[in-house]
């Protein structure tokens, strides 16, 4: 594995969102899989954004610039990063950040991560919520679902206070 390598695992194209990520070692990766450590190299486009702006709750962050001049937006505003510029990421709203690349030329960083099996993360600018697992969910996948915080409904609603009936060829006898 190389940070120059031009080979990606995903691509992301959506509404000024353009980004190519290749994951180094978490869940995969070249160097395999981790438990506790996650890398991935991102690459942005001129005048595009990477992802929209978050923070986590589970989830800490570093980021190494290595090529370019991405401009980075936090809560205390925006400001333009260097070359091998690193900045570190806290959990929490005063964690939460976005790049958007800004020059003529593309951008290409290094994130690093703890892993965790549960991460939620909140979008401020449009009010939703991430809830992503490494685990298995009720629907025999890994978890990855994206709400409106608006759509929040209460506790209890939809739910019986009552376990369901075994089927009536289970019945006990």
């Amino acid at each position: 594995m190389n940070v120059w390598d031009n080979e990606w695992d995903e691509t992301l194209d959506s509404s000024g969102f353009e980004s190519r990520r290749r994951r180094v070692v978490g869940i995969a990766g070249p160097l395999g899989a981790s438990t506790h450590l996650g890398a991935s190299v991102w690459e942005i486009p001129p005048r595009a954004a990477q992802v929209p702006y978050h923070f986590h709750h589970a989830q800490e962050e570093l980021l190494v610039v290595l090529r370019g001049r991405p401009t980075l937006r936090t809560p205390d505003g925006e400001r333009q990063l260097e070359e091998g510029e690193v900045v570190f990421f806290p959990l929490g709203p005063a964690g939460a950040h976005q790049l958007v690349n800004r020059s003529a030329e593309t951008v290409r960083c290094l994130f690093v991560s703890n892993l965790v099996d549960a991460e939620i993360a909140e979008y401020p600018d449009s009010g939703k919520v991430l809830v992503a697992t490494r685990g298995e969910s009720q629907r025999g996948k890994r978890l990855r679902a994206v709400f409106r915080l608006d759509d929040e409904v209460g506790y209890f609603e939809g739910e019986s206070g009552r376990p369901p009936e075994p089927p009536r060829d289970q019945a006990p006898k």
